[in-house]
């Protein structure tokens, strides 16, 4: 049997680390957080050459610094939980590794030291400090909407291709090498370019009948903007209509539901209730008295 004393060192640090209901556990998240953007701009302000001529070996000292407060906590977050491996192999497990490793990976490869700009993807625990998870459904709600809209923006996308295709051969056809448009697949990427309203002037038809072409493609994309708005928009507007007609008793027992950030010791499951004892996924105890 583990003994008393380290299982509550363990527990106490797992509710450090992986919860932010608890003063400790907001202030680990926060200096956390801090600490990524400040290693986000060490690598922006590195990639300036003026500043890194000036300041490299101070540069290079704090993304050390903050490269190793990293790896120490990539290391209490494997200690801490029961299934070390499930961490390890997890979404938040894989991120935590590829923003800790490139720094070591500089020393033998060079260029490497850019992928540090993967700890940006470490904000997501953001969500947690802000407790965020309890306006969750809306969120669901826009992605079922675009889930169930998949299908129609798939068949509009392919239509627009097919168009960006034919125009792109016309545009080929009537401009030529002279005008830019050198070959098809240029064309086709000029079309694309203007078909989005973006235009970025690289090329552009110099003839009457192409320039009436281009003016047709540019009307045209305005109108293609608004089409997958207006696909999302009708299913997300048909998800709230439905949604409306549950019967206010079951509106009120959604609102009771209250979900904070407890992560569960032995399967890191979240999204708990405030109330709950046990995780609602393996049925762990969540806390240990």
């Amino acid at each position: 049997m583990e003994p008393e004393n380290k299982h509550n060192w363990k527990t106490k640090l797992h509710e450090i680390i992986y919860e932010a209901d608890t003063p400790a556990g907001k202030l680990f998240d926060v200096v956390l957080l801090i600490a990524i953007l400040a290693s986000i701009i060490l690598v922006m302000l590195e990639s300036v050459t003026s500043i890194d001529n000036k300041y490299h070996d101070l540069l290079n000292i704090s993304e050390w610094i903050i490269t190793i407060l990293f790896s120490i906590e990539y290391i209490l977050r494997i200690i801490t939980v029961n299934k070390p491996f499930k961490y390890i192999t997890s979404f938040y497990g894989i991120i935590d590794f590829l923003a800790t490793i490139p720094k070591y990976l500089s020393l033998i490869f060079v260029g490497t030291h850019a992928l540090v700009a993967l700890r940006a993807l470490r904000l997501l625990r953001i969500f947690r400090i802000l407790k965020l998870a309890r306006y969750l459904g809306a969120s669901n709600q826009l992605g079922n909407a675009i889930k169930a809209s998949r299908a129609k923006i798939s068949v509009f996308l392919f239509a627009v291709l097919i168009a960006s295709i034919i125009f792109g051969t016309i545009m080929y056809l009537v401009e030529g090498a002279e005008s830019g448009f050198t070959n098809i697949p240029k064309s086709v990427y000029w079309c694309i370019v203007t078909l989005t309203t973006v235009g970025f002037g690289d090329i552009a038809p110099v003839t009457p009948l192409g320039q009436f072409i281009a003016a047709i493609i540019m009307i045209m994309g305005y109108g293609i903007i608004a089409v997958p708005t207006g696909i999302v928009s009708a299913e997300y507007t048909k998800a709230t209509s439905t949604k409306e007609k549950i019967s206010d008793e079951e509106r009120d027992q959604l609102k009771t539901v209250v979900l904070n950030s407890q992560c569960c010791i032995n399967c890191l499951a979240d999204k708990h209730q405030d109330d709950a004892i046990y995780c609602h996924k393996c049925g762990c105890k969540l806390h240990h008295d």
